[in-house]
């Protein structure tokens, strides 16, 4: 008699395992497209497995990554060690880092994490940092939550773009004391005390992308 405990699974559990498994990739996929961060899966040689919507939207001309032909290859002759020295330590010794990527304006931060823990071939997770406080959806919700006047909701989009209040009334035409009632009505509105204080709240509201880009 074949022992129950020792029998192979069969062909029918097989399937049921398989297509439990596609449905999370492909659930985890969709969930790494909604999210304001850039992602991206690769191995230690550079190879893309998977990048998320923002990722691609990040690494324009001037970003100091590049993806050419499924592989992400760095701009600049002086990131090329740094970051394949990141992926190999992260891939084959579990190392985690925070590299200083691009020259200038255009440097920007990227983060390393080793995906090594209880899988059969490892990997690596980079996460790119934004280029903004918050995002376009993040900052509208926020403008929707407290009934923020359009005028409102373009300066607070500027505000959180890192623009200071007399560019932000030169951008738009409009004199300096226009924009400053506006930022009061919309610490007001909000119960930010302060600028610092409503830069904060966007800064920690939920990093999601806009359901533009869907």
């Amino acid at each position: 008699m074949m022992d129950i405990a020792t029998a192979s699974p069969s062909p029918e559990f097989r399937r049921e395992r398989r297509a439990a498994a596609s449905l999370s990739s492909h659930w985890l996929g969709l969930v790494l497209e909604e999210l304001d961060y850039g992602v991206l899966l690769l191995n230690q040689r550079g190879a893309v497995l998977h990048s998320n919507r923002a990722a691609r939207q990040t690494m324009d001309a001037q970003y100091p990554l590049q993806l050419l032909g499924g592989q992400l290859r760095a701009r600049s002759a002086k990131d090329i060690k740094p970051l394949y020295e990141a992926l190999a330590q992260a891939e084959g010794e579990g190392r985690r880092c925070l590299l200083r990527l691009g020259e200038g304006s255009e440097q920007a931060n990227v983060v390393v994490v080793p995906l090594n823990r209880d899988v059969e071939q490892a990997a690596v997770l980079l996460v790119l940092e934004r280029r903004q406080l918050c995002g376009a959806l993040a900052a509208q919700w926020f403008a929707l939550r407290y009934g923020l006047t359009p005028a409102e909701t373009e300066v607070l989009k500027a505000l959180s773009d890192g623009h200071e209040p007399s560019s932000v009334a030169q951008s738009q035409g409009v004199a300096i004391s226009t924009v400053r009632t506006q930022i009061q009505s919309i610490r007001a509105k909000s119960g930010a005390p302060s600028i610092r204080e409503l830069l904060r709240q966007l800064a920690v509201l939920p990093p999601l992308m806009s359901a533009l880009y869907n």
